[in-house]
C-alpha cells in the first residue's frame, strides 16, 4: 500500500518516507531493533471443526510477522507486519505496551482469507512521548492463532500525528461477465493517506483468490476502481468484495455475488469405496464417498463372491441420490441376507450426467 503524509517539518517529511517505502512496497527497511520473543510465524491451534464446504482442503493457521520498521511520533506509532491468512478468513491486531507484558491491543482488523502474505498496517495512538513501547502482531482464524515476533519502538520528544485516516472502500456490481471472465467493481477514498486496494473471490463468502493490489494515491475523493478476473468457471455463482488499506488501517467491503453465463461443465462423480464396517454372519454395513461434482448424483454399492464382479454373482443395493453439490460426502448401505464364513469384494458405483464411476475394490469376510 501506499502512504503520502502530508505533514510540515523536514524530519517528519523523513517519516512519511519511510512509511511510504514500507507499506506500498512491501519491502520494509529495518528501523527498530527486535528484541526477546517468540519466532515470527508461532501458531497455536485453535480446537475448532472448520466448515467442510467453504474452505480449501489446504486451509490452516495464519501466519503473522511483525515488521521491524516503524515510523513513530510523540503520541503515537505506525506498525507494520504481514499476514498470509493460509486460505481462512483472518483477522489481525498488534498488542502494544510499556513493556513486555503489553497491556493494550489495537482494534481487530480483517485481512482476508488468501494464500499471500498481505500487509497490516497498524496505527497506534495515546502513546507518551520519550517512552519505549513493545509491540507485537498478531492474527487468527479458525484453524489457530499466530504471535510474530516481539518489536520496540521509542516514541519521539516532540513532533505532530500524521495526516488522514482509515480509507473508505465499497463493493459495486462486477460488470462484463462472461462464461470464465468478469470485472469486479468497487470504489475507493483514500483519506488523505496513500492507500491501496484489492478483491478477494471465490465459490464461497470465505472467498479465497486474491487480486493484484493497485495504489489510488492520496486524495480525499472517491475513485471507481476495478479488476478483471480469468479463468473462472461457467454457470457458477462467485462472491467477490474490494479491501482498501493505507498506513490507518485495512477496511472491507460488503460481499456481493455475480453468476457466470453459460452452463457449468459436468464431470463425472468422485468415490471411494471404504472398508466394510458392522461385519456380521449375515449382514454387513458397507461405506463409502461421494462428491457430485456440481451434478445431480444417484450411488449404490456392488457387490459379490466373485472378484470380477460376473452377473450370475453380482448384487446390487439400492440408488440412493447424493444431490448436486461439490463437498465429499460419506454414505453407507446396510445389506442382509449374505452367506456366512464367506468372501465377499465390494465396491461403491456414482452416476451423473457426466459419466458413471466405480471405485476401487475393497473385500470382506462374513463371521
Amino acid at each position: 500500500m501506499n502512504k503520502n503524509i502530508v505533514i510540515i517539518g523536514g524530519a517528519v517529511v523523513v517519516l512519511a518516507v519511510i512509511v511510504f517505502l514500507v507499506i506500498a512496497n512491501m519491502t520494509p527497511t529495518p528501523a527498530i531493533i527486535p528484541v526477546s520473543g517468540v519466532p515470527n510465524g508461532t501458531t497455536t491451534a485453535i480446537p475448532t471443526t472448520p466448515p467442510s464446504t467453504t474452505l480449501p482442503s489446504v486451509a490452516g493457521a495464519p501466519v503473522a510477522v511483525t515488521g521491524a520498521t516503524v515510523a513513530p511520533t510523540a503520541t503515537t506509532a505506525v506498525v507494520t507486519g504481514s499476514v498470509n491468512p493460509n486460505g481462512a478468513i483472518t483477522s489481525y491486531w498488534y498488542e502494544y505496551g510499556p513493556s513486555s507484558t503489553f497491556g493494550q491491543k489495537t482494534s481487530t482488523e480483517i485481512v482476508g482469507s488468501g494464500f499471500v502474505a498481505i500487509p497490516t498496517p497498524g496505527y497506534i495512538t495515546g502513546l507518551l512521548p520519550n517512552t519505549t513501547y513493545y509491540f507485537r502482531l498478531m492474527a487468527q482464524n479458525q484453524f489457530g492463532l499466530s504471535t510474530g515476533i516481539q518489536r520496540s519502538v521509542t516514541t519521539t520528544a516532540s513532533s505532530p500525528a500524521p495526516v488522514g485516516g482509515v480509507p473508505q472502500a465499497h463493493s459495486l456490481a462486477a460488470t462484463t461477465i462472461t462464461n470464465t471472465t468478469a470485472n469486479l467493481g468497487g470504489s475507493v477514498n483514500p483519506n488523505q493517506a496513500a492507500t491501496q486496494y484489492w478483491f478477494e473471490y471465490g465459490k464461497t463468502n470465505a472467498l479465497g483468490n486474491v487480486t493484484n493490489f493497485v495504489s489510488v494515491g492520496s486524495g480525499n475523493s472517491t475513485l471507481t476502481t476495478s479488476a478483471a478476473i480469468t479463468g473462472i468457471d461457467a454457470g457458477t455463482t462467485y462472491y467477490y468484495r474490494i479491501n482498501a488499506q493505507n498506513q490507518f488501517g485495512t477496511v472491507n467491503g460488503a460481499i456481493m455475488t455475480f453468476k457466470t453465463s453459460g452452463s457449468l461443465a459436468v464431470a463425472a462423480p468422485v468415490v471411494t469405496t471404504q472398508l466394510v464396517r458392522l461385519v456380521a454372519t449375515t449382514t454387513a454395513t458397507l461405506v463409502g464417498t461421494v462428491n457430485p461434482s456440481h451434478a445431480q448424483t444417484s450411488f449404490w454399492f456392488e457387490y459379490s463372491t466373485d472378484a470380477q464382479f460376473g452377473s450370475t454373482a453380482l448384487h446390487a443395493t439400492p440408488k440412493k441420490s447424493v444431490g448436486a453439490g461439490t463437498d465429499t460426502t460419506s454414505v453407507q448401505t446396510p445389506i442382509t441376507k449374505i452367506s456366512p464364513n464367506t468372501t465377499y469384494y465390494v465396491r461403491i458405483v456414482a452416476q451423473n450426467t457426466g459419466g458413471t464411476t466405480r471405485g476401487v475394490t475393497q473385500t470382506f469376510i462374513t463371521t
